[in-house]
């Protein structure tokens, strides 16, 4: 006889199904509390806030009650990589363990899927001429023949980053949806296809937030249909959904435009050499916006972008190559199955740039992201709040949210009020973890002010003196690119002086996942990292006993979107610094804090280098957010600790 909901209690206890088949399974109080409030909410079609601390189980307190519901229900996680965790790991132990014979599917972006119709053309273009592409290319046309799903993380014989990927997957500009002669035996549709059927769909924030947001067909008929959405990892919802329900153009869209407009009409088209002149004219305006910027690296408003005279006028004429590219592919529609889906494109480009230059609606933030290779003109809504609102409360449909993260203290209002979840139930569940005894908190003494020129020098100093300490075995994390490659340039060598032979690893050295790979392994490394490294991070033993953060991680005072959101607050009667600006800060010291004690055995010490959290009034808030562990402002404490 299968459990029901009502059996949270024995599932989740020492003698339970979990204990009984789960290697190092422990019953915790707080995980039965956490899977009966999200249970609770489920029956109810209610919304629910819920921080789990680190230890709880949050990801068995969410999938149970999904699993006994009867119901639809969609999962969405933070990353891809969380998300196949999830899908391939957590979901099948779960469900062998309770026996339960609930249908479940795993659907990704449309560009996770080998798309037959760009693999077929990829491989007649004879585009690459590296041997190494030639074979990624080759390597994945075998790889199309023989996989089920055609998801490209299952092909382990070609990198994710190799530059094959993107011309032979599609976006949801360039696919042919029914029209295409591979419609049948489309990855994308299997996969959809299988979603619609299955009880339990696991997705993760893009695929969900591009289908509310209607920018994606992704979930169209799947989420209508659904009873219970999980988001989990919904500290980041914010900034997903504020991403989707704006817009953005970019350099490489048009490029990618240009380029495929090129092609089509040189091979379907030979006789009419103006559509191929639009097609380079595109191209070259696309790259003459990046040439109007004067430097990479930049995030600007649109007034200030603006008050170059060369930027106005380069965007100027990207519009009206984007349109002059629709009006030459038009009397040609009928010619080839490409050039409606071409004309589209570049009429949407058009449309979107021109919206941008007008900016004629004031509840959108217009700003650029420039780069060495490119830029982003953005369109991101002051708030999220009251669309998002109408689909949690527009529907008969349990919506609930969960993470390590969401709390300032005790308070949720910065979440709450940036998705418009004013009814939700909040509710928080410490860590059951032993903090007292694991670990504990030092803030130096006399330090540099964080915006001065000392600053960073004096963080790689104390790193010194403690990673000798720690005997290696930490993470030195910056709230600055500047500031890690300072430390990563300076560190070795001053290890080296000393004698410490520890090995330093660099964020810029490799990709992030070979690093936490080298750094389990050696046991005794130091990793220096930025922001990438503050979440989503699990070293568990004593390969991680050491954590620096540089500076209280404030977000950046020139931020386009952040400027703009403060001066609305502040409108409205509010406090940018604190109803904003604290609470975001406290959530991602937490998130910083948290790769510190990864299980009941881990022990280590957490370092934060900027005495503010201790000497300012809303520093309090920021304490309230960390980990109960025993406070230090004195060196000798940690090498106490560390002598035990």
């Amino acid at each position: 006889m299968n459990p029901s909901p009502s059996d949270l209690p024995y599932i989740f206890g020492e003698s339970g199904p979990l204990a009984q088949s789960l290697p190092n399974f422990h019953s915790r109080q707080q995980q039965i509390e956490l899977a009966t409030a999200i249970e609770t909410a489920i029956r109810d079609r209610a919304q629910l806030v819920a921080e789990a601390g680190t230890g709880t189980g949050k990801t068995f307190a969410y999938l149970i009650p999904a699993l006994l519901s009867g119901g639809k229900v969609i999962i969405a996680t933070g990353t891809k990589t969380l998300q196949d965790q999830l899908f391939e790991r957590d979901l099948p132990r779960v469900r062998e363990a309770l026996k339960l014979p609930v249908e479940t599917a795993l659907l990704k972006g449309r560009n996770n899927y080998v798309c037959h119709y760009h693999l077929n053309r990829t491989r007649s273009e004879g585009r690459f001429t590296a041997r190494e592409h030639i074979q990624h290319v080759q390597r994945i046309a075998a790889f199309a023949e023989r996989s089920v799903s055609g998801d490209k993380a299952d092909c382990d014989t070609v990198p994710e980053s190799s530059p094959v990927w993107p011309l032979v997957t599609s976006t949801r500009e360039n696919c042919m949806g029914s029209d295409c002669a591979h419609y049948k035996e489309c990855f994308v549709m299997k996969a959809r296809k299988a979603a619609l059927e299955a009880e339990i769909v696991v997705v993760n924030h893009h695929l969900l937030f591009a289908d509310i947001a209607l920018k994606d067909d992704g979930l169209g008929e799947l989420l209508p249909a659904c009873n219970t959405v999980i988001v989990d990892e919904a500290h980041r919802a914010p900034d997903v959904a504020s991403n989707f329900f704006g817009e953005s153009t970019s350099m490489l869209q048009a490029v990618e435009l240009a380029r495929d407009s090129e092609l089509i009409a040189r091979s379907k088209a030979s006789d009419a050499p103006a559509l191929v002149e639009s097609a380079q004219a595109l191209g070259m305006a696309a790259r003459g916006v990046r040439l109007a910027f004067d430097q990479a690296g930049s995030k600007v408003t649109r007034e200030e972008a603006f008050e170059r005279r060369e930027f106005r006028d380069a965007l100027d004429t990207l519009i009206d190559a984007a349109s002059e590219l629709a009006d030459a592919i038009e009397p040609h529609a009928s010619r080839s199955e490409e050039f409606p889906g071409l004309s589209d494109r570049a009429e949407l480009i058009a449309g979107r740039l021109s919206d941008w230059r007008d900016d004629k609606r004031g509840d959108l933030i217009r700003w650029a992201d420039v780069s060495a290779t490119g830029w982003q003109l953005h369109a991101t809504p002051l708030s999220v709040a009251e669309v998002f609102k109408k689909q949690t409360e527009g529907t008969a449909r349990a919506w609930i949210f969960t993470s390590a993260t969401l709390a300032a203290g005790e308070d949720f209002s910065l979440f709450v009020r940036q998705l418009g979840l004013e009814r939700a139930t909040t509710k928080r569940w410490a860590s059951p973890f032993d903090y007292e005894n694991a670990g504990r908190i030092y803030v130096p003494n006399q330090f540099p002010p964080p915006n001065s020129p000392e600053h960073t020098n004096a963080v790689i100093e104390e790193s010194l003196e403690l990673v000798e300490l720690s005997k290696g075995r930490a993470f030195i994390l910056f709230t600055s690119l500047r500031a890690m490659r300072q430390c990563a340039q300076a560190l070795p060598n001053k290890l080296k002086e000393r004698g410490l032979n520890y090995p330093v690893l660099s964020q810029n050295d490799a990709p992030k996942s070979e690093l936490l790979r080298r750094f389990r392994e050696l046991g005794n490394a130091v990793l220096i990292g930025s922001q990438s490294f503050w979440e989503g991070v699990d070293v568990q033993g004593d390969a991680l006993s050491l954590v620096v953060i540089d500076k209280l991680p404030f977000a950046p005072p020139d931020d386009p979107v952040l400027v703009a959101r403060m001066k609305h607050l502040e409108e409205a009667g509010g406090s940018p610094f604190m109803d904003w600006q604290v609470p975001q800060a406290a959530i991602s010291l937490k998130q910083g804090a948290g790769r510190l004690i990864r299980s009941e055995t881990d022990r280590g010490v957490l370092v934060i280098c900027d005495d503010r959290v201790v000497t300012k009034g809303y520093g309090k808030m920021l304490r309230a957010s960390l980990p109960k562990m025993p406070w230090t402002r004195d060196r000798s404490e940690v090498a106490k600790f560390f002598s035990i």
